[in-house]
């Protein structure tokens, strides 16, 4: 699917396929007839589009004939099981002289916000600040989940104090995957935002040198980019807070569980001791020798008596002993 928009008037309007100059060009899990025509018109390399469509690329700068691409991950939720599950997806960032594209495998909330012009200072042919305003939805976007996820915690480990059961462990083994997923996907755009937003680490890197010469940051989204910055900063810690914060609390539930086992396990072997003795009586007083009582007209109450007195003396040592 290809949407082609462009900032008129402080507005923003849908263009039908004319790519303008200044125009912004939306890509959704795009077809390769798409991607053609795309490449065509505009001049983007289709190895870009491409590499923005792998689900397993890391975020990174590429640079190649005056033309930028940036790619970071960015969080969705998506349905596995009958239950919700927080994954990471990329997302492209290419920009040449006359416009700016975006790329990825599906809707997701950090686009369809621009596209709903929620952000009222969002314009087209702004592309550097552009950037800024997907990268800082980006972060807020990480830190609104994350929210999510740790009212997950909270829910799930309520259910777990009641009654230990295996679909809630299953629960806080997603959520533990997903603060993986999370955290690997907001270092891999920290080391990205570091490379293209500062300007003493971009002689470092050849590609964000080049990105600098394309993409000219100006004095007023200096603010920006420091909130950029923090809110990913704290998306970070956030996650990982979060991330000891589930491993210790799956720890720990290991070892109830593994207490409980061995609660019951004790108070199993326990009633088969008590129920063992009498038996043992029986077995003795079955026996084709002679027995004491044998001929006694009440020998049976005197077994049963015997048995019941010999199992009542047992329960209290294993009390005594804690072991019921």
């Amino acid at each position: 699917m290809i949407d082609v928009m462009k900032t008129v008037e402080d507005k923003l309007v849908i263009l039908d396929n004319d790519f303008e100059k200044g125009c912004w060009i939306n890509l959704v899990n795009p077809s390769e007839e798409e991607i053609l025509d795309v490449c065509k018109r505009t001049g983007i390399l289709p190895a870009f589009i491409q590499s923005a469509l792998d689900e397993e690329e890391r975020s990174h700068i590429e640079t190649e004939d005056d033309q930028v691409l940036l790619l970071i991950n960015i969080p969705f939720i998506k349905e596995e099981n009958n239950s919700l599950f927080f994954d990471t997806i990329p997302l492209g960032i290419i920009v040449t002289a006359d416009a700016i594209v975006t790329v990825c495998l599906q809707n997701n909330p950090i686009i369809s916000g621009f596209m709903k012009g929620i952000d009222k200072s969002f314009y087209t042919f702004k592309k550097s600040r552009f950037i800024l305003q997907i990268l800082y939805r980006t972060s807020t976007t990480y830190l609104r989940f994350l929210k999510q996820i740790y009212r997950k915690i909270n829910l799930t480990e309520g259910q777990l104090r009641e009654s230990t059961r295996n679909e809630a462990v299953f629960r806080l083994l997603d959520l533990e995957k997903s603060l993986v997923y999370f955290t690997t996907s907001l270092c891999s755009n920290e080391v990205v935002m570091e490379k293209l937003m500062r300007p003493r680490l971009r002689g470092m890197d050849p590609d964000a040198e080049a990105a600098s010469r394309v993409l000219k940051f100006y004095p007023e989204d200096e603010e920006l980019l420091e909130d950029v910055i923090t809110e990913n900063k704290q998306a970070i810690e956030m996650a990982n807070i979060y991330s000891n914060l589930l491993s210790g609390l799956m720890d720990a539930f290991a070892s109830i569980i593994s207490n409980n086992l061995n609660i019951v396990m004790r108070f199993l072997t326990s009633v088969t001791i008590i129920v063992a003795l009498p038996t043992m009586v029986y077995s003795f007083f079955g026996m084709n020798v002679s027995l004491p009582i044998q001929h006694n007209p009440h020998a049976a109450l005197w077994i049963v008596g015997i048995s019941v007195m010999i199992s009542i003396a047992a329960t209290l040592v294993l009390w005594q002993r804690r072991m019921l």
